[in-house]
């Protein structure tokens, strides 16, 4: 197959963008693209071929094996970038036509462009919260695979909201130990305490050792 032949699916550019964010596996690609393991392994083979990536392997950390691994090339970037501006500006003709109430230069935008919008949303190129909006206004549905990337960024959000709940939680408790431990009149002194308690770990050993 020719390039040109290749690279009109979108598919594809997914794959081809996975791999430049560091997603070197087939498991990975495919938790992160929601594409099958089959087509992903297909569109490898494609991509192989074409020169837009490559394979190589290098050892991994434990016992010494070795890892396949796959990255894109300079060819790949260039052709992922030029592909990136295209949508990018697909999406300002969208935002636009949302912005001033344009149903139906919105709705003409849409039906040319659909297809595009997985790669669009797996790139960042479109955000979730905008493409959910817009699908609201013109009163469309949201297909199964837009729907699982809406939720995986959902998700990330909530564990991220989660996470700094916790981080809160603790800083208050420290600000209120280090409050009952000074001059409260309770008589006890903690000023001997070694405060650094978990400093003991060496930042630089620990996992990286291995």
């Amino acid at each position: 197959m020719s390039s040109k032949n290749n690279f009109k699916s979108p598919n594809h550019f997914m794959v081809l963008d996975a791999i430049s964010k560091g997603l070197t596996s087939v498991h990975k690609i495919t938790c992160a693209t929601k594409l099958d393991n089959e087509e992903i392994e297909s569109i490898i083979i494609e991509l192989l071929t074409q020169r837009l990536i490559v394979k190589g392997e290098r050892k991994a950390f434990i016992f010494g094996k070795k890892k396949t691994e796959l990255r894109i090339t300079e060819v790949g970037s260039k052709l992922l970038n030029a592909k990136k501006q295209e949508l990018d500006q697909k999406r300002q003709e969208m935002q636009e036509a949302y912005d001033n109430g344009d149903g139906a230069h919105l709705h003409s935008y849409m039906d040319a462009n659909r297809m595009w919008i997985p790669m669009m949303l797996f790139s960042g190129v479109m955000d979730m919260m905008f493409f959910a909006s817009m699908m609201s206004f013109m009163g469309l549905g949201i297909n199964s695979i837009e729907s699982q990337f809406i939720e995986t960024d959902s998700n990330h959000h909530n564990a991220e909201a989660s996470a700094g709940s916790t981080h809160s939680f603790h800083d208050q408790s420290a600000a209120s130990n280090d409050d009952s431990s000074t001059g409260d009149g309770s008589g006890h002194d903690n000023s001997g305490v070694d405060s650094g308690g978990f400093d003991g770990f060496d930042g630089g050993g620990g996992f990286d050792s291995f």
